[in-house]
């Protein structure tokens, strides 16, 4: 039997759009001798939908969406997660569901047992927990159906199912991207196989949504957990395997006649430190074990046509780097196609960070939709002149220079009476990074381009930021891309070709602010900043166990206190694409006023 996993591009709320889509890949995946096909989670109304779940007509609009898939699954069977609703004594109830259609009609519904509700995560603020794990009896086709979270854990749905027969799992997900999270879902995937002795058929989402990147990468694997087929990463792909209902028979017979199965206790990998142990008091609502595992039965369709042709080899999966990089690719460029933008500007500034925005823009968008901004003040170098107009020609990208030593002057001007008698200092830095600022949002407003900002990770972390001026813009590309890995994604752009500059990557880090200055008058080295950006920012290391790791104590407490006194900038950024396992924002919700000093070196 041919199983197609159609990991698509769907976008929250267009759910008349979505459900072309999903139309449109029942239709490749017949043609290519599919039975079964699956979608990711909530495809119909767009994953994640967020307050959109508040509003009855939007329920309502996805619940009466379905009808036109359900009449698309002629010949096939069909899992496509939905919003369902239920009326209860106490009022409305909605599920995070996945709805089975055989052959034109329903046939049956799962609810989503296990609600995360952790990191970007906030399942339970809109949906209720299902309360049993049926069983799809398609003549040779035991199927379980289990939907993201449920599949994490060993025990609970999955286990249930799969007890009660189920040859093979189909687990629909919307798995939010960050570096390495293929691998971890593949070795989480690869215990529970090798456990309930069952194909395991895991389908994600693809796309960029608001600060989310979803990398596809969807896998099948045999009851030994060897992966039998892998989708496109980044790209919407439809992903086929062929499995033999006979042979996963006999390896569910052995299993029930005494053969020994791997243990389903194997760890599934963390996310971040603490975060899996957290999600495990947060998502078990009740006893999983206790479930009902009601039995559905209807006839598997019919194979339709000659056999297929020979399923497609196993998708690669990109090296570290290169999936960086096309995961902030891919979250650029739906963030700008999801919100109605055509073209975007850059303030490119000579620097590293700028440069490397450019270039994710005009591969996200095409050059010819990339403008680019230099703006120079009385400290900008004529080696920043070359080098930004020299990355500006080989991107193909349009400069627009426009020099801020008049206005600054005016402003100085102005500000003199009040600032008689202070030396200079930040206050005259910054207001050249918000006369940058005023300037590119000007050139946003007048041309409808979105502006993207340049700022990185390390810098949002430690307030090296200035409030409307370089943290101005719509979209944060690299918001979340630590300052070492900027170098990283750079030179690994340049390895196709060399668009940014090798002289932009020999320099020492300057915001040119100040005759002389550098980003290591104010900063620590990045290459020992980012390190401990990691523990105390995205593992939430006490900076006293910080300190035991080997990290000097006293640049720990100035890191430290950096990162704690500008949470009052970081809540006034744009949004970006999120590729750490905690990233600022929806990951990481600290509170701006909070007195909190506890484990300081």
């Amino acid at each position: 039997m041919r199983l197609a996993l159609a990991q698509v591009n769907v976008t929250v709320g267009d759910i008349a759009g979505n459900v072309a889509r999903i139309i449109g890949a029942l239709k490749h995946a017949r043609a290519a001798g599919a039975r079964l096909v699956a979608f990711p989670e909530l495809a119909v109304p767009g994953y994640p939908p967020e307050d959109l779940l508040l509003r009855p007509d939007f329920v309502e609009a996805n619940l009466e969406a379905l009808d036109q898939v359900v009449a698309a699954t002629r010949g096939l069977v069909a899992v496509v997660g939905f919003v369902d609703r239920a009326r209860t004594p106490a009022g409305g109830l909605l599920y995070n569901a996945a709805l089975v259609a055989v052959d034109g009609r329903r046939l049956g519904v799962y609810h989503k047992r296990r609600l995360p509700n952790y990191g970007v995560f906030d399942e339970k603020r809109y949906f209720a927990p299902g309360e049993a794990s049926p069983l799809f009896a398609l003549g040779p086709l035991p199927l379980g159906v289990t939907i993201c979270e449920d599949i994490w854990f060993a025990g609970g749905p999955p286990a249930l199912v799969t007890r009660a027969g189920a040859t093979v799992l189909v687990n629909i997900n919307a798995s939010p991207y960050h570096a390495g999270k293929w691998r971890e879902r593949e070795t989480m995937l690869r215990a529970r196989a090798r456990a309930y002795r069952a194909a395991v058929a895991y389908v994600n989402l693809v796309g960029g949504q608001d600060e989310l990147v979803f990398d596809g990468a969807s896998v099948v694997l045999d009851p030994l957990g060897r992966v039998i087929a892998r989708g496109a990463a980044f790209d919407e792909d439809l992903v086929l395997a062929d499995l033999d209902l006979d042979a996963l028979a006999r390896a569910r017979h052995e299993a029930a006649a005494g053969a020994a199965p791997a243990s389903e206790d194997a760890p599934a990998p963390v996310e971040a430190a603490g975060v899996r142990a957290a999600v495990a008091r947060l998502s078990v609502t009740r006893d999983d074990d206790h479930l009902p595992t009601p039995v559905i039965t209807a006839p598997l369709p019919d194979a339709a046509g000659p056999p297929p042709a020979p399923a497609p080899p196993v998708a690669e999966p990109p090296d570290p780097v290169e999936e960086v990089y096309r995961a902030l690719v891919l979250g650029l460029r739906d963030y700008v196609r999801k919100n109605g933008f055509r073209e975007v500007v850059v303030g490119l500034s000579g620097g590293v960070d700028s440069a490397l925005v450019a270039a994710i823009a005009a591969d996200a968008l095409g050059p010819q939709r990339v403008h680019a901004a230099f703006l120079p003040s009385p400290y900008t170098s004529e080696e920043s002149r070359r080098l930004a107009a020299e990355a500006a020609s080989r991107l193909r990208v349009e400069v627009i220079e426009i020099a801020i030593d008049g206005v600054f002057r005016a402003f100085l001007d102005a500000l003199t009476p009040v600032f008689a008698g202070r030396p200079a200092d930040v206050a005259e830095e910054n207001v050249q990074a918000r006369i940058r600022g005023t300037l590119l949002m000007a050139l946003s407003n007048k041309f409808g381009w979105l502006l993207l900002a340049t700022g990185n990770k390390s810098e949002y972390s430690c307030g090296y930021a200035t409030l409307y001026g370089d943290m101005a813009g719509g979209f944060a590309v690299i918001k979340d891309v630590p300052k070492t890995l900027v170098y990283d994604l750079a030179r690994w752009r340049n390895q196709s070709g060399e668009v940014i500059p090798a002289g932009i990557l020999a320099r020492a880090p300057t915001a040119e602010l100040r005759p002389g200055q550098r980003d290591s008058d104010s900063l620590p080295p990045y290459e020992v900043l980012d390190p401990i950006l990691k523990l105390y920012v995205e593992e939430d290391v006490p900076p006293d166990e910080i300190v035991a790791r080997g990290h000097d104590a006293a640049t720990v407490a100035r890191v430290v206190r950096m990162v704690d006194h500008s949470e009052y900038k970081r809540r006034q950024a744009p949004p970006g694409v999120k590729i750490t396992p905690k990233a600022f924002g929806r990951d990481r919700r600290m509170p701006i006023s909070n007195a909190y000093r506890g484990g300081s070196p």
